[in-house]
Formats: structure tokens, sequence, C-alpha cells
């Protein structure tokens, strides 16, 4: 598989996960955990965990650990799933950070509003350092960690616009942002906004319901957002007359 290739399906893979496995140890015994994860803009894992977990305790005494994210399956061999597993160092997120990251992984994670101030709670990030995609059955890639991450410019240059893109598509093209996730999520269009944008893609949300758009390429500036946006908003609205309803 070529490694481009092979980056692109895996940031994929980790921009979508809702859901994935966390692998720590303690004194040399592994130990795995069903955890949320949302991706930082850089790529970075954010896990919101409870100090309470054995998982939180773990990463705290050893912050090396892995992490597992799968797509769906095409048939009854699970083994068909594409899924990539990253390594790394887990961290606090510190202070300063941590209004925008947690908003991010709230973003993805709507649901959790209901828990997401309880003091029990502090939010991790995973710097990668390497990964293993599996494509599909045989079909896998080896990726270093800078293989992996998107470029720290475009990184940067995407988070400076953010919010402007956000609100402006909000304020201004709200029929668009209902259409594009009415398509991505096969429901209606009402109530839906854009909550977040980084080079891979942009997510929405309608109360506790979230898609994704994945850019078919990753986006350098805040002018290839808009041609991204405006390409998708023109592919969801050729489709909104066959969009099912809720």
């Amino acid at each position: 598989m070529d490694k481009m290739q092979a980056a692109r399906q895996a940031r994929a893979l980790l921009r979508g996960a809702r859901q994935a496995v966390l692998a720590t140890q303690r004194d040399g015994q592994p130990y795995a955990a069903l955890v949320t994860p949302a991706m930082a803009p850089d790529l970075s894992p954010l896990l919101w965990l409870s100090r309470l977990s054995e998982h939180a305790r773990q990463l705290a005494a050893e912050p090396r650990c892995a992490l597992m994210v799968q797509g769906a399956d095409d048939g009854e061999n699970p083994q068909t799933a594409p899924r990539v597993t990253v390594t790394g160092l887990a961290t606090l997120v510190p202070e300063g950070e941590i209004v925008a990251l947690k908003a991010r992984w709230l973003a993805r994670h709507p649901y959790a509003g209901a828990y997401a101030g309880f003091g029990d709670f502090s939010l991790w990030r995973i710097g990668l350092q390497a990964a293993q995609l599996v494509g599909g059955f045989a079909a896998a890639a080896r990726l270093k960690g800078s293989e992996l991450r998107p470029d720290p410019a475009a990184v940067a240059a995407i988070a400076a616009a953010e919010a402007g893109i956000v609100g402006h598509m909000n304020d201004d093209h709200l029929d668009a942002v209902e259409n594009i996730a009415a398509r991505l999520s096969g429901l209606s269009p009402q109530g839906w906004r854009m909550r977040a944008a980084d080079v891979d893609g942009c997510d929405f949300q309608r109360g506790k319901e979230g898609c994704r758009l994945d850019f078919d390429s990753p986006v350098a500036d805040a002018a290839g957002m808009r041609q991204a946006l405006v390409a998708a908003a023109r592919a969801a609205r050729a489709a909104a007359p066959d969009a099912p309803e809720d």
C-alpha cells in the first residue's frame, strides 16, 4: 500500500472515530479499555478520562500506550474492517489548552456534556510516534509519526481560521451546512451546525447527533477550506431531493 494513501486512510479512521481500544500497562501487565477519543487539530488523540479509572491511573504511572480504532467491515468477516493502531506517549493537557481542546472533544461526543464538568475527569493527549494501518484483509502499512501527522504549517493556518470559518458557515451559509450534514448522516437537514474544522475535514452536530465530512485531500489554508466546502455544498445540493427523512 502506498504510504501517502495509507496515511490518508489512517487519518480518516482516526478523525472519524467515536470509540477506540486503549492499551496501557502496569508492572509489565497489559490492560485494555474502551475509550471515546477525538483528534486534536494536529491529529493527537484526545481522551477525557476519570482519574478513578484503571487506565488513567496506569497512564499516570507509565505514559507509553497504544490506541486502536476500527472502521466498518464489509461482510461477515470482521478481519475485513479497516483499522489503525497508533503508539505514543500520553500527557495531561496543560491548563492553557484545555478549553479549546475540550470543546473539540465535546464536538465529537456531544452526549458527554452531562458529565464533562465532573471534577475527577482530566483531558489527556497522546503524542503520536508510529502507526500500523490494516486497510482490510492482507492490506497493511507501517507509518512513522512524521508520515502520519498533517503538515504543521497547514494545521496552524486552519486553527487560526477555524473560528471564523465555523461562524461564517453557521451564520451565512446555514442551508449549505444543513444540506452537507443531511447527506452525510442520512437524516433530515434541520438543526445541523458546524462545530469544528481541521485540515482533513469538518464536524457537524445536531443535539447529540454528529457526523463528519472528510475532504478528498488535506487543505493548507482558509482558501483551501473554502474550496472544499463549496465542493461539498454543491454535491449535497445536487443530492438533496433524494435525502431521506428522519
